[in-house]
């Protein structure tokens, strides 16, 4: 069984810094895409990053491309603004193209102006 659980959110002032990790364990495939997801309050969850286990490739949303670094492990988040606050997923699947097989129970990012 592939779980996932996230660590690392909190709250921050606006230009801060966070490091959330994600600990993956039950993998039956060598390669995978790692992805993170987030949801603020009263709106839709949306893609933030992936990276690709094999290739190490990397995907970014175009409002955190610069400020965040994803690894297979972590999602380093920099320059934060409020309105980067919501619960981040730590997910994963096949591939960067379907990263949304299994879902961790998310963290919470809060980011004050």
């Amino acid at each position: 069984e592939v779980q996932l659980v996230e660590s690392g959110g909190g709250l921050v002032q606006a230009g801060g810094s966070l490091r959330l990790s994600c600990a993956a364990s039950g993998f039956t495939h060598d390669a995978y895409g790692i992805g993170w997801f987030r949801q603020a309050p009263g709106k839709e969850r949306e893609r933030v990053a992936c990276i690709d286990t094999e290739t190490r490739r990397t995907y970014y949303r175009d409002s955190v491309k610069g400020r965040f670094t994803i690894s297979t492990t972590s999602l380093q988040m920099d320059s934060l603004k409020p309105e980067d606050t919501g619960v981040y997923f730590c997910t994963a699947g096949g591939d960067c193209a379907h990263p949304d097989m299994y879902w961790g129970k998310g963290t919470q990012v809060t980011v004050s102006s």
